[in-house]
């Protein structure tokens, strides 16, 4: 069963901004609505305690209404407040942001920070321009402005304009209560992100990898099990330490990628391979393979839940020591991930992406696949001679 799956990403807003507007999302862990209101300036959201979202909906509806009738006279005729950057990245975070995963919803908060302390937040979105473009590239470049305080690459400064492109593409694409478009245009459609001219991009080395594998039982049986998946599916970290042992058969030797533990939300099965077959039955021994939402990988205090990012991290690092590698920026674990596309780029690109779980060809060619010394000179030596 391969399936492309979206995590749920209904929202409904009644009421109007300013004046009494309600919205009810569902709890993305959950899935039990919540309902969200402002009072006194302040955001404040409670649990409906249901999974219906005809019964949400309503909720709302009752809800805007209630806050109208008992609304001071002479406001409810009020004309809507100007749309303001923090008003807009307000409405942005009520509406969109709950939609994401726990990670993007984090970034967005940070990002929504930084561009409210830089431009100001009774900026007027529509008077953005090249210059304020600029501007930031330079003040982000030098660790003038975001929540380090240090310089950052080029690709950090890409991402965060990524994301007000898209919050000012959605705001030119959403209407309010009147049927008014929030933004006319976006003022900063078709300007030019910084591109990262040399990226590092780390392939992890075979002697690496076996040198990494030679001290994993001294850090955990954890870290074995989740070193060895991650050479032998090429899948990301995240995905990894998600796991169930719902998603493993070992009957059919598969294992099923969760599209909410997906970077590009795609739910897919791949084969295992004999070495991944065998560090997923030391993981049975030591875990509770018969309760089926157990995790593969546990958490240390907490065995019911899954091994954290932070937990993983501090594995890789602990055994980079014992390995008596010298520490080396972009050599983590993504960098196994990279090793699996250049290892297996002989395949077809089709049969590659649906194994490592890449929704996009491109992306394999652009960011993963590197070819070594050794690939390029085979290449120059099977070329046809001339001879003369």
């Amino acid at each position: 069963m391969m399936a492309r799956t979206k995590r749920d990403r209904r929202s409904y807003s009644a009421g109007e901004w300013g004046r009494n507007r309600v919205r009810v999302f569902p709890d993305p862990k959950t899935g039990i609505f919540q309902i969200e209101w402002r009072e006194n300036g302040r955001r404040l959201t409670r649990s409906l305690k249901h999974r219906d979202w005809r019964r949400a909906k309503r909720q709302a509806d009752e809800a805007a209404a209630d806050v109208a009738v008992h609304e001071p006279s002479g406001k409810a005729g009020a004309e809507p407040e100007p749309l303001t950057l923090g008003r807009l990245f307000d409405i942005y975070g009520e509406e969109v942001t709950p939609t994401k995963a726990d990670k993007s919803r984090r970034y967005d908060r940070t990002a929504m920070r930084m561009f409210v302390d830089f431009f100001g937040e009774d900026r007027d979105p529509a008077t953005l321009s090249q210059r304020d473009w600029d501007r930031f590239i330079r003040a982000r470049r030098s660790g003038r402005v975001g929540p380090s305080g240090k310089p950052v690459s080029d690709r950090t400064v890409e991402c965060d304009l990524r994301f007000l492109i898209a919050v000012l593409n959605w705001a030119a694409k959403s209407r309010d209560e009147k049927g008014k478009l929030l933004l006319a245009s976006n003022p900063l459609r078709g300007l030019k992100t910084p591109k990262e001219k040399n990226p590092i991009r780390v392939v992890l080395s075979d002697e690496e990898y076996r040198a990494l594998l030679k001290v994993s039982r001294q850090v955990g049986w954890r870290f074995h099990v989740a070193l060895v998946l991650a050479h032998e599916t090429g899948h990301r970290i995240g995905a990894i330490r998600n796991l169930r042992w719902a998603d493993i058969d070992f009957d059919d030797r598969t294992v099923v990628w969760r599209a909410e533990h997906e970077k590009t939300g795609y739910e897919h099965c791949t084969p295992m391979t004999t070495e991944a077959f065998v560090a997923l039955e030391e993981a049975a021994q030591r875990g509770d393979p018969n309760t089926r939402h157990s995790p593969v990988l546990p958490a240390s205090r907490d065995t019911s839940r899954c091994a954290g990012r932070s937990q993983v991290r501090n594995w890789w690092n602990r055994a980079q020591v014992l390995a008596g590698l010298e520490p080396r920026r972009g050599r983590g674990w993504h960098s196994l991930r990279r090793k699996f596309a250049s290892d297996l780029m002989a395949l077809p690109l089709k049969v590659l992406c649906e194994l490592g779980g890449w929704k996009e060809a491109q992306t394999v060619l652009r960011c993963y696949q590197q070819a070594d010394a050794g690939q390029l000179r085979k290449a120059l030596e099977s070329r046809p001679r001339v001879r003369s």
